[in-house]
Parts: C-alpha cells; structure tokens; sequence
C-alpha cells in the first residue's frame, strides 16, 4: 500500500527496477529495498499512483569472499525453525567475470496451532565488466511451501474479533500454498561516453503454485459457529516477461543545460487458474473446535475453471531535465502507452473483459536549489490503470475499450534537506485522485452484477522521513505519514467513507548504538517501534481495524574464533507480544501479525 492505493500484483512491487508477477521478492538474495515516491511512477507504465518499491538484489563481486550462516528461531508458542544459507561471490580466474551464488533454506512451524513454512532459495548469477560494459546474468529457483492461513473474524455485532485465542486457527492442516517460482533477469549497462549512458534490461518471471484452503463463507454467534467450504486453486501459473531500454545523457542546447532521459518498455503478464475446486461446506464450533474431520476436495468446478487475465502492453517516454540557472530546474516528460487486455473464465471459456486503447501520460516538475544543502519542488504526473474483470458481468456485458481506464492525476510539493553528511531529511504534501473506479452493482431484480465504472476516489496527505547520524556512535530513523484517502464518487452509497486498509497515522522510529569494542569483538545494539493507525476493514465501513504500536530489537556482535571471523546476530520481534490486525477483505478474512519470535543468526566469514 503506497499514498493509499496498491497492492503486490498492480505492477508497482519491482526487481532492479523490473516487474514481477506476485511481489514475493524478500529472500536471501536482496541487498536492498528502495521505494520510490511520487514523480518515479513515470517510468514504469502501468500501475495505481503513489510509488513504486524496488528490490536491489545481490551482484557478482570481484573481490572473494563466502559467508556460511546457521539461524533457529523460536514464536512464542513454542513454535521453532531452523535454516542455512551460503553466499559465495568472486572473480571467475583472472577475467572480467564474477559469480555469486546463494542457497537458503529453512524450515519452520507455523506461530499459529498448526502450519509449517518450507522454503528453498538457489541464486545464481554470473557478471562481466570492462570498464564501459557491465552485463549481469542472474537467476532464482525458489521453492515454498507454506500455510494459506485465512486467519481470523470479527463479529459484525460487536466490531471485535472472536473471543478465541489468537493462536487458533479457523481452517484445517491441508490450507497450504506450494509452488515454485523461476526469475530470470538480464541486465547490461554501457557508457557511451563521458556524458551519455546506456541500459538494456529483460526479466522472465514464472511462478506455478497449488492453493488448498478451507474458506469460511459465514458466522453463526449464537451457536458460536462458522461455515466453511473446502475451496481449491490447483495448477495455477503466473508470467511476466518485461523488456526496457533507455538512454540517460546531458546536452547543451540555447545555452542551457539538459539532463536527458528517453527510454521504452515492452511487457506481457499473465494469470491463468485452471482448476478451481468449490467442495462441500462443514460447521466448526469456535469455541470448541474438532479439527481433522474435513479432507481437501478435488471437485473441480468447470463453470469457475479457466481464470485468465492477460495483458500486453508497450510504451516509451521522454524526460528532460532543464538548469534554467544554478538554481532552477524545470522538468518535463511524458509517457506513451499502448495497452490491450483480455480476461474471463469458465469450461466454455466466457470472455468478461477485452479492451485496449491508447494513452499520454504527461508529467511535469520545478526544482528550486536553494543551496547545496536545502532544495524545494513541486510536480504533476498522471498514470493509468486497466479496468479488468476474471467474474462474470451481468447481461453478458464485458469491459471493452468503452469502459474507460482507471486514470489517476498527482499533485506534490516536497521539500529535501542535507545537513554536513550528517542528517537527511524529505517532506512531502501530495493529492491523487482517481477516476473510473471499477464498481460492481447487483441488480436489484435481476440479482445479476452489473458494471458501472463512475467511481472516483481521492488519497491526501503529508509525509516525513528524517535520516541521521546523531552521534559518531548513534543512528537514528523517524518516518510519519499522514493519509485521508476516501471514496467521493460513488453509485453504491460508498461515497465518503475511508479506503480499506489505509490508516490515517502511520510513524516509526529506528535507533541503532555502535557500542564498539568489547570483549575483543564489537558490539551494535539497535531498538525500533512502529506505529499504524485504525483502518477501515471493509469497503462499507462496517468495522475497524485497530490501532498498534510494535516494538524490536536487535543485538550483533562481530569478533574472531580460532582466527575466524564470524558475527552473531539476535532478534526479539513483537517484543511484547501484541495481538495486531495488518489488513482485511471483509471481516471473514482478518489477516492477523506474527506473535512475538526471536532469531538467532551466526555467520562466518571467509
């Protein structure tokens, strides 16, 4: 969630600045996680407003060297896990190659009553650099296996969740997800010369998984049951195969300056479910619930079968960047899109959704460099959305190009400030506002859905990020952020009420203590807490999500073993174990955070 939109498949969740099918990118291969707010949605075509999160992953490294890490973990209940993992990188002879590979693999209980998480990452990646071309081939093989947990319920009587422990599932041992996910990902970088740049990128993602799970479809307080039905995705396969290339330089032209950026992009993307099994339906008493009665089901539903949802889409854009003086810059850009998108399903296969269209994006922007330290701006970008739909539509309608896109505009002011390398501050008001929001109205007579796409929604709001070194042994990270995102359009009586999920307040604050020599070794302490607001749970509004605050910490310690380096790192997450809410559908599906779990991880270096 990014300003109040987004999800993990809206194409705003990144690798090297390339997109992924399902946004399931932390794993042992990452170096770092970027998020990129505001004006950077510009270069990367289609998604909802508000940023984008990009995964920097590990590179080949001329220098050798290996690490070999053991870790265990332990939830509060009692739940424990174990795992390894190996990162070796270095020159290949006396070349221009590197490699690096990565192998990680753990093994864990599940925090919850029942549940087991398995999963295997191996990351090889080769890399080649002259000076003037630097090429990285890379490559993830991950395996998992782990539980499709629902979690809990909130009574719609008394806006709270069951009076269960939060330990307790609501399903069955066979609610797991297992599959494997490929990424293949080609990068080349070459400098034409002193002032112009090239880059050529290609990402293959495929990822095929099997989903049991036992859904609940309805709550009985009085008898202090649910209903559940065992539902089924089997064999589903998502892709995505992304091209870029673009070219970044800096002209002269009328006695001014231009820092040029002109690039375009190619991508196919893919969701096909095949089998969709709808099983029978069973009462568990939550109060004193009889697990292990309930098998998975294999009753494959034709009519609910073939889910597919493909998209192609190119584009290129131009940036120019252009010094006015020392102190002004004017930035102007746009972005051309070409979309066609084509979605449905069931066994014969009903068409639901076939539009394409063109779209200019423009995007604008000034900058006012008061001096080296202290910088001020503002800028206007616009991007697009399809409109799409997997379910069927009411009088056999389908979204063609008369439905218009999601379209969004965003505004910001933002100002940015450096003081003696020392402490780095951001602050930013945005608007965004969203028109054609896709809405679903079930006919009142026909009891058929309907489509209406004259929805609008708009998210507001002010954000602070303050970086900083306080002392030579004192680091320090505070971030808020302030958002009102409601619904002002809409034909369904929503209009007003808050966005789902989104809190108002969310802040953090991180501290980490270089205590320095001890014991022959040296010593980092860190402590961080972040605070997220009431959300609303649902669409209507019906009930909140509460308020947390959680606190961690984190102990490591560097030192030698027999002439071994090696560091050891402890975690204590959830420190005092709270029971929080992170997101919802409905109140059917209340995804609950993990309860409180320590790490302990040793590394050795070589």
């Amino acid at each position: 969630m990014k300003r109040g939109f987004g999800d993990n498949r809206d194409g705003s969740i990144t690798v090297n600045g390339m997109p992924i099918v399902q946004g399931r990118t932390m794993n042992a291969a990452v170096e770092q996680v970027e998020v990129l707010k505001g004006p950077a949605s510009l270069l990367y075509g289609i998604m909802d407003p508000g940023g984008v999160v990009n995964v920097v992953t590990k590179k080949p490294e001329m220098t050798q060297k290996t690490e070999i890490a053991f870790y265990g973990s332990s939830f509060a209940a009692g739940k424990n896990g174990l795992g390894a993992s190996l990162d070796t990188t270095g020159a290949i002879n006396d070349s221009n190659f590197a490699y690096r590979f990565i192998v990680d693999h753990s093994d864990a209980d599940y925090w919850r009553n029942f549940g087991n998480l398995k999963q295997t990452l191996i990351a090889p990646s080769v890399a080649w650099d002259n000076g003037q071309t630097k090429v990285n081939l890379s490559y993830q093989y991950r395996h998992f296996d782990v539980p499709f947990d629902r979690s809990t319920i909130f009574d719609p009587n008394t806006k709270k969740a069951l009076p269960i422990s939060k330990y307790q599932r609501l399903d069955e041992a066979f609610n797991q997800m297992k599959g494997e996910d490929h990424l293949a990902q080609l990068l080349v970088d070459h400098q034409i010369n002193d002032t112009w740049s090239a880059h050529f990128g290609y990402t293959y993602n495929y990822e095929t998984y099997d989903a049991n799970q036992l859904r609940v479809t309805s709550l009985d307080t009085k008898n202090h049951t649910v209903k559940r039905r065992t539902d089924a995705t089997l064999n589903a396969e998502s892709v995505d195969s992304n091209a870029q290339a673009y070219l970044n330089g800096s002209i002269n032209l009328l006695g001014l300056k231009h820092d040029i950026q002109i690039g375009s992009d190619i991508e196919y993307r893919k969701y096909f479910r095949p089998d969709m099994v709808r099983g029978d339906t069973s009462t568990l008493d939550y109060l004193n619930p009889d697990f292990g009665t309930v098998e998975a089901s294999r009753n494959i539903i034709a009519s609910d079968s073939d889910q597919t949802d493909k998209l192609h889409t190119y584009g290129f854009y131009l940036q120019d960047a252009i010094h006015l003086n020392e102190q002004w810059i004017a930035v102007l850009g746009g972005r051309y899109l070409h979309y066609q998108q084509t979605a449905g399903r069931g066994r014969p296969f009903k068409e639901n959704t076939n539009t394409n269209d063109d779209a200019w994006l423009p995007h604008a922007g000034l900058v006012y460099q008061w001096n080296d330290q202290f910088s001020l701006y503002g800028s206007y970008t616009e991007s697009l959305k399809p409109n799409s739909s997997i379910a069927p539509l009411g009088g056999n309608a389908v979204i063609d190009s008369d439905v218009r896109p999601e379209q969004a505009k965003s505004y910001e002011l933002g100002a940015k400030y450096e003081f003696n390398d020392r402490i780095k501050a951001n602050f930013a008001l945005y608007d965004i506002k969203k028109r054609n929001v896709l809405a679903k109205i079930t006919n009142s007579s026909t009891k058929e859905v309907e489509l209406h796409t004259t929805g609008a929604v708009r998210s507001k709001g002010a954000e602070l990020d303050l970086t900083g070194r306080l002392t030579d042994q004192l680091d320090a990270t505070l971030t808020y952020a302030y958002t009102d995102a409601k619904v002002t359009e809409d034909e369904l009586g929503l209009q007003g009420n808050r966005l789902n999920n989104v809190a108002r307040d969310t802040a953090s604050l991180a501290l980490a203590y270089n205590y320095g020599e001890l014991y022959n070794g040296n010593l980092r302490l860190g402590l961080s807490g972040n605070y997220v607001g009431k959300r609303a749970g649902d669409s209507e509004n019906t009930f909140d999500l509460p308020e947390y605050m959680l606190a961690n910490a984190f102990i490591s310690y560097d030192t030698t073993i027999a002439k071994q380096a090696v560091n050891f790192q402890f975690n204590l997450n959830n420190i005092f174990d709270k029971t929080y809410y992170t997101a919802s559908v409905n109140n059917l599906a209340v995804s609950q955070g993990d309860s409180r779990q320590a790490v302990l991880r040793a590394t050795f270096k070589f």
